[in-house]
């Protein structure tokens, strides 16, 4: 089995081969996937990220969410504590800056934090993921830290649960993807945080991982 900093490589090569249109129509398959959904049209905080790296793009999503009047927030590095994120309410005008990775992220401001547990949904970018719900990031392990709590408290809650009969523990994480970047199995550490649904152009996975 590759190395997980291979199977990053090799992805992420696959992903930056996708050509403009190719990235525009699969933006707009994912706005189609996301709006049709009931948990999307009644969630009122909403966790996403802005794209980077040829990730597949959300921005036609995020403006649908605005004018449907939802709050979106962004992740932003905690300044003070290594690996974790906060998460910074994100509008038009929102003054952003570029953190240590070249990302855009709103100007750190205290009042525009939301806590954790306060988001419906968070919507994580991923490098690669299985048909387990493994996912692979860059491997900083934010989203690892950031989900934790909330993983634990799923797990406790959806014991013996089949997908259909499973509570949505808040703040429910979906992860977004291009279709290639599906792989047969990604190498798991004890730490990794899996995904209960992965959403990407094409298709809804959802998986059992609270078993």
């Amino acid at each position: 089995m590759p190395t997980r900093n291979k199977i990053r490589q090799l992805i992420r090569t696959k992903r930056q081969s996708l050509t403009k249109i190719e990235q525009q129509q699969f933006s707009n398959d994912l706005l189609s996937q996301l709006t049709a959904r009931a948990d999307v049209q009644a969630a009122k905080n909403i966790a996403i990220y802005l794209a980077n790296d040829s990730e597949l793009d959300a921005m036609p999503f995020i403006q649908w969410c605005w004018q449907q009047r939802k709050n979106i927030y962004l992740p932003v590095i905690h300044p003070f504590s290594p690996g974790h994120l906060l998460f910074l309410h994100y509008e038009e005008n929102s003054d952003m800056r570029a953190n240590t990775y070249g990302i855009l992220e709103p100007k750190l401001d205290i009042r525009l934090i939301q806590k954790v547990n306060e988001i419906d949904i968070i919507f994580t970018p991923l490098v690669a993921f299985d048909q387990t719900g493994n996912r692979l990031g860059m491997g900083g392990g934010f989203y690892d830290r950031t989900l934790s709590s909330w993983y634990s408290q799923y797990r406790l809650e959806n014991e013996g649960k089949n997908v259909h009969e499973r509570k949505l523990t808040k703040p429910y994480p979906i992860g977004l993807a291009h279709d290639i970047q599906l792989i047969d199995a990604i190498p798991s550490q004890l730490w990794d945080i899996p995904l209960p649904e992965i959403v990407t152009p094409t298709m809804q996975y959802k998986f059992n991982i609270h078993k």
